[in-house]
């Protein structure tokens, strides 16, 4: 086999030529090779990573980005009695890859198959489960600390990228770790800079030279000496800073109690692994700055690293081609769509994200508005309450937010949204099943958490033009209002462009039959339907979680002899349960059939296929509503 070097071939590699790479399973058959063969390696992992994402999908220009830091980590750390914490954890593939995980790629993300993120379930060497961010600070501090308290001697590592340093909890962690006395280190992957001249042999041979354990011996034996000297210490202290702080960037890590070293090439396994080798031998919080390049070595990842994010299957040699015919608009368009057209409906429409401007379909609107367009970082508590500011000064904010980040800014929602009954609209994407991301990112208690908080309105749209229709009538809503919808494309359902509202807490009949009612929230519309032909039953769209339309659930008990819930959510606290409440409160016994998810976490794989294993087809539902019908 040719040597592999460079730039990716656009044709990528079979993984039969992976002559080295094949020759590591483990970190320990790694830590065995000679300094000269990782290069080598380097190109080969690089390679398969595409060559398998490629094939399955999964996030590809992030894990491109850190093959050369995962190589030097697990080549210097006795992984995995040292702990490496990866944050969010879809930068792990080349981990999985050289930690025993190499011929699973080929299941990545299905049914059965390896997680996309990093699981402590599936390998010892997933020190701690992530796939949300900014939290391997906190847990990495955890781990270490344990050690400490059990007396044991290990290295605990977190890699976190620079979008996740922007949450708060990254800094509530620091501030924490920095007036401990453990030995911690955190590496900063910052990929959104590119490697400039600054960043080359003059700033690595810094890095290594501050990671010494000869500086590192005189600066403690000076602080120890000057400290009894007040001024000069101050003197010294800010010398230091100074001198630092003319190459690094170093001063606000150095603030919360770390000792920072970098920035370095992150793709120079010759100044990774000397940096992290002297590191290794230093006590206390230790701060490395690392620079990457998503997609580094596949050039139109490299050029469009967004695009190639989470790309599907593709050719390597043609990259990501747009389909020949334009599919369904996804959910996730008609809101960036109904976005753009509101907005120049009403000048006081104001759009907040976490961090999700392309996953919540708000480029369009980022360009077309940019002053009345606000991207709050990764920071879901802020963006609530951010949000609820703006409404306090008669602005109308609405965030577009997934399902699974509202659950980090619920307090917010709560104290200081809805208790004092502000106009925010909240675009939950995501809601219920999303396939490959799995159980870390299926919208699956949305229902359930929000319809318990006083004020607030939910909304769940059966179709496009309905979602479109029920984002006007939660803007038009004078308090907290949230529409909840599905990950991809709706049924195909021609969306009206002139606004029309929707009353508030009204279902509505959608057939007409005998015996059962099926009542169908959000996504479960279609199967219902799907199902309800063959039962011959009456189905009702009851598109509101909160008001429930009590006045319908009334009628369909009076006239129906079973009454069927179906929800794209956990049954547990979902929208079946607040049918059995109204019937309750209405004093009506009548038998009910709850349909819904199961009270456990669903994984990952393709979302029909799950959503059928569920029972929530059209035949599942069919299926169970037979078994319930009364003799």
């Amino acid at each position: 086999m040719a040597t592999i070097t460079g730039e990716l071939p656009a044709e990528g590699y079979n993984p039969s030529m992976y002559e080295l790479l094949k020759t590591v399973n483990d970190p320990a058959a790694l830590r065995q090779l000679d300094r000269k063969q990782l290069q080598q390696l380097a190109a080969e992992l690089r390679a398969y990573v595409l060559d398998s994402v490629s094939k399955t999908g999964g996030h590809l220009s992030s894990n491109l980005g850190t093959v050369e830091l995962t190589i030097a980590l697990h080549y210097v750390f006795e992984t995995p009695e040292d702990r490496i914490v990866w944050d969010v954890g879809h930068q792990t593939y080349a981990h999985k890859i050289l930690t025993g995980r190499r011929e699973q790629m080929a299941r990545l993300r299905m049914i059965d198959g390896i997680s996309g993120f990093p699981r402590r379930s599936e390998s010892k060497y997933d020190a701690f489960g992530t796939a949300h961010s900014s939290t391997s600070i906190s847990a990495a501090l955890g781990m270490a600390v344990s050690s400490k308290l059990k007396n044991e001697k290990r290295h605990c590592v977190a890699v976190i990228g620079d979008g996740a340093m922007s949450a708060g909890m990254a800094f509530e962690a620091l501030n924490n770790a920095g007036a401990m006395d453990v030995d911690l280190l955190v590496i900063l992957n910052d990929n959104e800079m590119s490697i400039s001249p600054p960043v080359g042999a003059l700033t690595n041979y810094l890095a290594r030279l501050l990671s010494g354990r000869m500086y590192d011996t005189a600066r403690r034996a000076s602080e120890h000496i000057l400290k009894r000297l007040p001024i000069a210490w101050e003197i010294a202290r800010r010398a230091e800073e100074h001198v630092k702080g003319m190459v690094t960037p170093s001063t606000l890590f150095e603030e919360f109690g770390f000792n920072y070293i970098g920035p370095i090439d992150g793709h120079d396994l010759d100044a990774l692994i000397p940096t992290l080798t002297n590191i290794k031998k230093l006590r206390g919080p230790q701060f490395l700055h690392v620079i990457t390049r998503k997609g580094h070595g596949y050039k139109l990842a490299e050029e469009d690293p967004i695009a190639y994010h989470g790309p599907g299957r593709f050719d390597p040699a043609e990259g990501i081609k747009a389909p020949a015919t334009a599919g369904k608009p996804t959910y996730s368009q008609v809101f960036g769509d109904w976005l753009c057209d509101m907005a120049r409906a009403d000048e006081r429409l104001v759009a907040i994200t976490p961090a999700m401007r392309e996953g919540s379909g708000m480029v369009r609107f980022s360009e077309e508005f940019p002053q009345r367009y606000f991207d709050a970082a990764i920071a879901e508590q802020h963006a609530v309450t951010f949000a609820a500011g703006i409404a306090c000064e008669g602005l109308k904010p609405v965030v577009a937010i997934y399902s699974t980040f509202l659950q980090r800014g619920y307090d917010q929602l709560i104290h200081d949204v809805a208790i004092q009954n502000l106009p925010v609209l909240f675009a939950l994407d995501r809601g219920g099943i999303v396939g490959g991301d799995g159980q870390t990112h299926n919208g699956a208690f949305d229902y359930a958490y929000l319809r318990t908080v006083p004020n607030l309105v939910v909304m769940a749209p059966a179709d496009e033009n309905e979602c479109r229709q029920m984002l006007y009538t939660g803007f038009q809503t004078n308090g907290p209002a949230a529409v909840r919808y599905p990950r991809g494309a709706g049924p195909g359902v021609a969306l009206q462009r002139e606004f029309s509202p929707i009353p508030v807490g009204k279902g509505e009949i959608r057939r007409e039959g005998k015996k059962i009612a099926i009542l169908a929230f959000g996504s479960m519309l279609k199967p219902a339907l799907d199902a309800a032909e063959k039962l011959d039953a009456t189905v009702a769209n009851m598109r509101f979680v909160k008001p429930l339309d009590a006045a319908l659930v009334r009628e369909l008990a009076q006239t129906h002899e079973l009454l069927v819930t179906v929800e794209e959510h956990q049954v547990m606290g979902g929208a079946g349960s607040a049918v059995c409440e109204a019937l309750s409160a209405l004093g009506i016994e009548k038998k009910v059939l709850l349909l819904g998810l199961p009270d456990r976490f669903i994984d990952h794989g393709d979302s029909a296929k799950l959503l059928a294993s569920l029972g929530l087809d059209a035949a599942g539902i069919e299926k169970s509503v037979r078994r319930a019908i009364p003799e």
